[in-house]
C-alpha cells in the first residue's frame, strides 16, 4: 500500500511541474515583448512654417467673362441678369428650345472649343470710295444793270416834281431812273404801258454740280464666325443671343480683339504656303499705358510658322491707355488676356 502511495505522488508532482513549465512558456512568448527595450525612432529634419495673421491676404480679381455682342443684337435697356460684359447690352434669346443649363442658346452647329452665336465671313476694315475733287469752276463778275433797265412809258406829261430848293439847272431825266423809282401809271389811264423784259443779271457762281456717289461703301472688321453646337437653358424665342450688359472694360477688350484680328487675317493671307493647321494660345498682358507686355506662347500645336504669325499679330498692337475707371477694376499689372488662334482645315 505504502508503495502504490508514492507512486500516486511521483505522478501528481510529474504533473504539476509540467503545469508550471507550460504556465511559465506562455507568460514568456505572451509577455516577453513588454520588457524588452524599444528601438529609438529615426531622425526627420524639423520643418517650420511662418504664417502672417495679421493681414489676409489680398483677393485676385479676374477678368469676368466677355462675350461679343453683334449690332443687330444690341439693345438699349440692360438685362436683368448679367451673365457676361461685353461692348453693348443685348437680351438672351434663343432659336430653338432650351436643351441644357448652361446660360446660353441652344443650337445645332459644329463641335468646336470656341463660344460662336452667328456664321459670316470675316471681313477687314475698309474705306470705301471716295469721290474725286470737283475741278474749279471759274466764275463770271458781276454786272451790274444799266440805267436804262428801268421800264419807259410811252410819251405823255412829265410827272410833276415836288418843289425843292434845287438850283435852277435840272439834271436829265434818264439819270433820275438811278436814284428814285419811277410812280406807277394812274389805274384809269387811257393809254396802254408796255413792260419791257426783266434785266439779264449773270449769274455769280455756277450751279452747284452734284457730288458723285462712292462706288462702294465703308465697312468695319468682322471677325469669322460658324455658329458652334451648344445645349443651353434659353427659352426666349429669337435670334440667338445672351445677356450682355455693355462696360468700359468690354468696349476696351472689343477695340482689342478687333485689332488684333484684323491683323492676324492679313498675315495669314500672306503667308498661306507657310503656315499649318493647328492651334495657337497665347498670354500677355497690357499694362496702364496701353504696352504688352509678358507675352509668350502658352500651346501650340501647328508649327512655327502659325505660331510666329499669332505672335506678330500681339506685338504690333497698339492700345489708348487704359482709362481709369477700367484700370481701377483691374490687377496692379494690367488687363491680363489669353488669346486662341486657331486655323481648320476647311
Amino acid at each position: 500500500m505504502e508503495h502504490k502511495k508514492e507512486r500516486r505522488k511521483l505522478a501528481i508532482a510529474i504533473l504539476i511541474s509540467l503545469f508550471l513549465h507550460l504556465a511559465v512558456g506562455y507568460s514568456l512568448a505572451a509577455f516577453g515583448g513588454v520588457f524588452s527595450p524599444t528601438l529609438p525612432p529615426e531622425e526627420t529634419p524639423s520643418e517650420l512654417t511662418i504664417v502672417d495673421l495679421s493681414e489676409p491676404p489680398p483677393p485676385v480679381s479676374k477678368n469676368p467673362a466677355y462675350v461679343e455682342t453683334e449690332p443687330s443684337k444690341e439693345s438699349v435697356e440692360k438685362p436683368k441678369d448679367q451673365t457676361f460684359q461685353s461692348n453693348a447690352n443685348s437680351m438672351a434669346a434663343s432659336k430653338v428650345p432650351p436643351k441644357g443649363d448652361l446660360p446660353l442658346p441652344s443650337q445645332d452647329g459644329k463641335d468646336r472649343p470656341d463660344l460662336n452665336l452667328d456664321t459670316h465671313d470675316f471681313s477687314l476694315q475698309t474705306q470705301g470710295s471716295q469721290p474725286q475733287p470737283q475741278a474749279q469752276q471759274t466764275t463770271a463778275p458781276e454786272s451790274k444793270p444799266s440805267p436804262a433797265a428801268s421800264p419807259k412809258t410811252k410819251p405823255s406829261e412829265p410827272p410833276k416834281a415836288s418843289p425843292s430848293p434845287a438850283p435852277a439847272l435840272t439834271p436829265d431825266p434818264e439819270q433820275l431812273a438811278m436814284l428814285k423809282s419811277t410812280p406807277p401809271p394812274p389805274l384809269s389811264a387811257p393809254e396802254e404801258v408796255e413792260p419791257s423784259p426783266p434785266p439779264e443779271i449773270a449769274s455769280s457762281a455756277a450751279p452747284p454740280v452734284p457730288r458723285p456717289k462712292p462706288d462702294s461703301a465703308a465697312s468695319n472688321y468682322q471677325a469669322q464666325k460658324q455658329e458652334t453646337r451648344i445645349a443651353g437653358s434659353i427659352s426666349n424665342r429669337g435670334p440667338s443671343s445672351v445677356n450682355t450688359v455693355g462696360t468700359p472694360l468690354g468696349r476696351y477688350q472689343k477695340q482689342m480683339y478687333d485689332s488684333v484680328g484684323a491683323r492676324w487675317y492679313q498675315h495669314t493671307a500672306q503667308k498661306r504656303d507657310l503656315i499649318s493647321i493647328g492651334t495657337t494660345r497665347l498670354t500677355f498682358t497690357i499694362d496702364r499705358s496701353g504696352r504688352v507686355i509678358n507675352l509668350r506662347v502658352a500651346e501650340n500645336t501647328a508649327n512655327e510658322a502659325f505660331a510666329s504669325v499669332c505672335l506678330q499679330s500681339v506685338q504690333e498692337l497698339k492700345m489708348p491707355p487704359i482709362p481709369e475707371d477700367v484700370a481701377s477694376t483691374l490687377p496692379p499689372d494690367g488687363l491680363q488676356e489669353e488669346l486662341t488662334f486657331i486655323l481648320y482645315a476647311n
